[in-house]
């Protein structure tokens, strides 16, 4: 073994992204690899360091390998390992491991007294002085379901294994993933995801994500998601559901309530409507808005919910509440935009790409668990549920932890305080309160006045002679 080998191979005992470890714990680490039996690997880049290279990816999207190695290993003498050389050493890792270290580590954060993050109902009374049964109700959990795709580079592979999205023109630019995910809106935090070729529908994905709900969850999802057995699987786990539907949908009342929202009965098909046959006995309520200057003025709008009590749920703040669901477009655009940095995923391989997602999402894991830790510790003197999590810059502290982590001591009491430092670095990091506005969801440029890419591009004839030798002079 040759002295760079030696030094990599100690990296286990010495990395620098060793303060992270009360997000990832080491012993965690190697209970996911002696699961996948991968204790034996090159002894040049072992597999304890490839997974913390690979976490590496999601933080530092936009550096080429050579790059995320240093900013692990600050400083080597001895070199640094070339592309292909870490390229192989992801191959062997595999996907595995990031799957269980995912499913080990990623989980809801925010507790009761988080702010922001559950819904409490009224506490109003009852009209004979008695307590409302809403007192009596513990606070729900405000998650939301919703999908976005990624780019992926345009090789054989990714777009056999992934495909295109279809186009009017021409089939899509790039091969595209999909992934759908339960996010908790209260921190921003993806807890469960599926990752899935562009061709299989997101309602499909959803069916799986379902599974994750358990009583005390209020689920949030847009008016796509709908149908009949999808809100029995939602009932079955016994969370609620506050769900956009379409404004066309035909719903017979049963009972108008004291809020103008009405009980009406969810039924499979058009059959069943007609024969009343197994509805599913749910709360609507439509409304609008009177604002001219805000879009969707004047147009119905219709919400679904299992909140049936309209004392302890007035229709009001539930139509408020829905607009949480917006908290994972937010989340979904500090990954797109912030996190990844770059047009299009760099793994050139399908197994590259799931890896290449687990470690992007776990890396918005680690920056979320940061600053809900940070903001946890934050707030005014004697208030101990500190500020709401999403009242710190999701920006300023991916930008914090990229600058700070290669300077992580390698003595634990200086970790300590690395850390601490750390905590107080993001805390500081706070927003003003969002301002009461509205953005247009269009792009400034959508055509080009360059030729689309076909097919016979894509594999382009390359020069057969070197430029200074096919020049050739005319008289």
């Amino acid at each position: 073994m040759t002295a760079l080998d030696k030094e990599v191979a100690a990296l286990s005992r010495a990395d620098r992204l060793a303060g992270l470890k009360r997000i990832i714990p080491r012993q965690r680490i190697k209970r996911v690899l002696r699961l996948c039996r991968k204790q034996r690997s090159c002894p040049r880049l072992p597999a304890f360091f490839m997974v913390w290279f690979v976490l590496a990816m999601g933080l530092f999207c936009r550096d080429c390998y050579r790059q995320v190695f240093r900013w692990i290993r600050p400083w080597s003498k001895l070199g640094v390992p070339g592309r292909s050389t870490l390229c192989e050493a992801r191959g062997r890792l595999g996907v595995r491991p990031l799957v269980l270290l995912a499913k080990e580590t990623v989980r809801f954060l925010a507790e009761p007294q988080t702010p922001g993050a559950f819904y409490r109902a009224s506490a109003t009374t009852a009209a004979e002085g008695k307590a409302s049964a809403a007192q009596a109700e513990p606070p729900l959990r405000l998650v939301a379901i919703d999908g976005f795709v990624l780019d992926l580079p345009d090789t054989p592979e990714n777009e056999r294994v992934f495909g295109r999205p279809p186009g009017s023109r021409a089939p899509g630019a790039f091969p595209q993933a999909r992934i759908v995910a339960l996010c908790e809106a209260g921190t921003h935090v993806m807890a469960h995801w599926l990752c899935k070729p562009i061709r299989v529908a997101e309602q499909f994905m959803a069916d799986y994500l379902l599974r994750f709900l358990t009583p005390g969850m209020l689920l949030m999802w847009d008016r796509n998601f709908l149908s009949y057995a999808r809100v029995g699987r939602v009932i079955r786990t016994g969370a609620q559901l506050l769900a956009r539907v379409q404004k066309g949908l035909i719903f017979q009342p049963i009972q108008r309530l004291s809020d103008d929202s009405y009980l009406a009965r969810l039924y499979a098909d058009a059959t069943a409507r007609k024969h009343d046959r197994e509805g599913i006995l749910l709360r609507v309520i439509d409304y609008t808005f009177d604002d001219p200057r805000r879009p969707g003025a004047g147009e119905k709008h219709r919400l679904l919910t299992t909140l049936l009590d309209e004392a302890a749920h007035p229709s009001a703040t539930l139509i408020e509440l829905y607009h949480q669901r917006w908290e994972q477009e937010l989340a979904i655009d500090e990954i797109k935009t912030h996190e990844m940095e770059r047009p299009t995923l760099r793994s050139q391989t399908p197994a590259g790409v799931v890896q290449e997602v687990y470690a992007l999402l776990l890396g918005h894991f680690v920056i979320r668990r940061l600053m809900f830790e940070a903001a946890s510790r934050v707030g005014a003197e004697g208030e101990a549920c500190g500020v709401d999590p999403r009242r710190l810059s999701f920006t300023g502290t991916l930008k914090i932890l990229r600058c700070r982590i290669p300077g992580c001591p390698e003595h634990p009491a200086g970790q300590r305080r690395w850390w601490e430092d750390l905590m107080a670095e993001i805390g500081q990091e706070q927003l003003e309160p969002r301002r009461n506005r509205i953005n247009p969801r269009v792009i400034k440029r959508k055509m080009s006045k360059w030729k689309k890419k076909r097919p016979i591009h894509r594999n382009y004839p390359q020069p057969s002679k070197p430029f200074g030798r096919s020049i050739v002079m005319i008289r």
